[in-house]
């Protein structure tokens, strides 16, 4: 279930790996780097530390696995979906309706504006369809729910770029670092060969947590135990040109939209990143904690101002009652969301499809 366009097998050996030689970019030169740790995959023992434990049982067919997952969704929306559900039980429809309907949209993180379209919409359709059921107008709102978030679903394109780069942003404990564990997973199942840089040198765990998925899933991991991150992701970039793999993951320090300094650290990066190979970062994500509702709306402008955001991974979604911030983002500010996490486990992140959420949240 979990698919990609145009996928691209690399089919040149994969050569011995090199000491990358890290020459300063001009024009801003980078501090000479201490030599990069290069961490190659070496079987670890993980007990109660293990990220993401998986149960012995699993979904082995492709109509298991998005039973499986759907069930998951439905799950980890539900205190969205009652909020919203419940509404058109045993419902008249009259204006009573569409204010309750209003209040639940806006506790769920819609917005204003997306909730204003939304009623707006719907008004018009239950008077041209003469639409005189609850049943008839969920129905209705489901459907201008879908094409509201219709511009938001767009797959991940990989193999278009040797190697594909991806540079990974996000505010602290949005678990962009466990995301990229779960991306560089996907991707081996695709059948690509990933590569990963530990560019967040600011917090002291940031660097081993990497380290561990690198064991995990037998990935190289490009890291230093200090230094500038501009350069570690430019090292990385040069070692996954060296050694041939499919894609590099870069991340990046947790930083608040607010602390501007940071933000210019992070146009640095990607400065730099594109010194090390034309044209990239090809996809520079936002890792958006989905408990945050308006604010992850604040979030994804800030970044994508400073960055030019080509993606949006949406992870928390369960157990939370703002499952309508995506409705937000596609009113305001409509960056394509790849991939929606509601949970821990390593298949509880997967693409986005805007009828699949939909139709978790209204049923």
């Amino acid at each position: 279930m979990f698919s990609f366009f145009k996928r691209k097998k690399q089919e040149t050996p994969v050569p011995e790996p090199v000491a990358p030689n890290v020459p300063a970019p001009a024009p801003e030169p980078i501090p000479e780097p201490a030599p990069a740790s290069v961490a190659t995959a070496a079987p670890i023992a993980l007990d109660a530390g293990e990220l993401f434990p998986e149960t012995a049982e699993r979904p082995t067919t492709e109509a298991e696995k998005k039973q499986s997952w759907m069930a998951r969704l439905k799950a980890g929306l539900s205190k969205t979906s009652n909020n919203l559900s419940l509404l058109f039980v045993g419902a008249r429809i009259d204006e009573d309706l569409y204010e309750e309907l209003e209040s639940a949209l806006l506790m769920s993180d819609a917005g204003m504006d997306a909730t204003q379209h939304l009623l707006d919409a719907l008004r018009r359709k239950v008077k041209e369809d003469k639409l005189l059921d609850a049943a008839a107008v969920k129905a209705a709102l489901k459907e201008l729910m879908v094409e509201l978030l219709l511009p938001l679903q767009k797959p991940l394109e990989l193999g278009r770029h040797e190697p594909l780069v991806m540079m990974i942003s996000g505010v602290n404990g949005a678990g962009k670092t466990t995301t990229i564990g779960k991306l560089a997973k996907h991707m081996q199942r695709e059948d690509q060969s990933v590569l990963l840089a530990a560019g967040d040198t600011f917090r002291a765990a940031a660097r081993e947590q990497l380290m561990v998925w690198g064991q995990r899933n037998n990935v190289t991991v490009i890291s230093q135990a200090s230094g500038d991150p501009a350069a570690v992701a430019f090292d990385a970039v040069q070692s996954g040109k060296a050694r041939g793999v499919d894609v590099v993951m870069v991340d990046t320090a947790g930083r608040l939209p607010t602390q501007l300094h940071l933000m210019e650290e992070l146009k640095k990066i990607k400065r730099v990143i594109g010194k090390g190979m034309d044209g990239a970062p090809h996809e520079t994500l936002l890792v958006i904690d989905g408990n945050t509702g308006q604010n992850a709306l604040a979030q994804v402008k800030a970044f994508d101002d400073a960055l030019q955001l080509t993606g949006l991974v949406i992870t928390k979604l369960d157990g939370t009652a703002k499952g309508g911030v995506l409705a937000a983002i596609a009113r305001t500010r409509p960056v394509p969301v790849y991939f929606i996490g509601v949970g821990e486990k390593l298949d509880d992140l997967q693409p986005f499809d805007a009828e699949e959420f939909v139709t978790a949240l209204l049923g």
